[in-house]
């Protein structure tokens, strides 16, 4: 007797056929909604530094260090090489998908220079424009140096 012609043999056949179909069905709903999601999927990461609406604004070429501390609050780093600089380091970045890597959207570093009477000399807020480093309040690119080399590896090659 050929058992594939069997009416039960039939039926389980047919049934598997069904779950099957319904399986993938239900495969690609899932697939489906899983990849509009990705479309929606963003997030904006801030580390280090976020400076206050209108901070810079507060301090005055002769500010002394303790109203910077007290405007600005503890520096990421200080630097004492030629005279006191306050660094103050924030970096942005963002991913488009949960599986994606971090991409770097902006990297700041807010300096405050100081005198020898410990007075604010100079205020800088630098980044990257076109590749290069950049002080966007005097609207210039700082010449080479330690402190360009030290800008230049936060900015372009060091990521927290």
């Amino acid at each position: 007797m050929n058992t594939n012609l069997h009416p039960s043999n039939e039926r389980r056949r047919d049934r598997n056929r069904s779950l099957s179909a319904r399986l993938r069905a239900s495969l690609a709903a899932v697939l489906l909604i899983g990849m509009t999601g990705c479309g929606n999927f963003s997030e904006t990461y801030q580390r280090g530094y976020v400076l206050p609406e209108g901070a810079l604004e507060q301090i005055p070429i002769g500010a002394t260090q303790e109203q910077v501390l007290i405007v600005l609050g503890t520096p990421s780093t200080v630097a004492t090489v030629s005279g006191d600089v306050f660094y103050y380091i924030s970096q942005k970045t963002e991913r488009t998908a949960a599986f994606m890597q971090r991409e770097v959207k902006n990297q700041r570093v807010i300096a405050v220079y100081f005198d020898k009477n410990r007075k604010v000399e100079r205020l800088a807020n630098y980044g990257i424009k076109d590749g290069k480093v950049f002080d966007f309040i005097s609207r210039t690119t700082p010449t080479g140096g330690e402190e360009f080399n030290y800008l230049s590896a936060v900015l372009k090659g060091i990521s927290f």
